[in-house]
């Protein structure tokens, strides 16, 4: 995931519309998510793995088809046996970071995971994570994390689990 501090020169983004993603979305996540995951900060994610996650994923329009930003959300058990929810892919596009999108996004996915009813939200991080420790996620919940999340972590990819509860 890749972090920014809002950029002076660039002019405020209107007010981000977030809206859950179709089957219609599919190419501009991948698109979105390219440079991300040629960088490493993302995981690779097929075509057809991404079709099968569509309706996973929050997004911000940019216009003409493109994304501004993306979150896949996916609801999950905890080690616990508790409702959790899991982050996943979240990107925003290199000329609409520092806009406030991510935080839109962020805001959003952390709203319909308690409407899910999830107590605790997981992501992991090959970043700073500065957006997600400013809304509340803290460094740790390995040991909580859904198993099978936890368990699909490249560990070579450096990856910090980071868990932020909801109430």
């Amino acid at each position: 995931m890749s972090t920014a501090l809002p950029c002076p020169e660039l002019p405020p983004a209107p007010a981000a519309v977030v809206r859950t993603a179709g089957s219609g979305d599919v190419e501009a996540v991948r698109r979105l998510s390219g440079p991300f995951v040629r960088e490493g900060s993302l995981r690779e994610r097929t075509a057809a793995e991404l079709a099968l996650a569509a309706t996973d994923f929050l997004v911000v329009e940019a216009g003409r088809g493109d994304l501004a930003g993306c979150v896949g959300l996916r609801a999950r058990t905890d080690a616990r046996g508790g409702p959790a929810a899991v982050l996943y892919n979240f990107c925003v596009a290199p000329g609409h970071q520092g806009r406030g999108i991510g935080s839109a996004l962020l805001a959003a996915a952390l709203g319909e995971a308690g409407a899910r009813g999830a107590t605790r939200v997981f992501t992991a991080t090959t970043g700073s994570g500065l957006l997600f420790l400013r809304y509340g996620f803290t460094p740790g919940g390995d040991e909580e994390a859904p198993p099978v999340w936890r368990a699909s972590l490249d560990p070579a990819r450096g990856s910090r689990i980071l868990v932020r509860a909801l109430g």
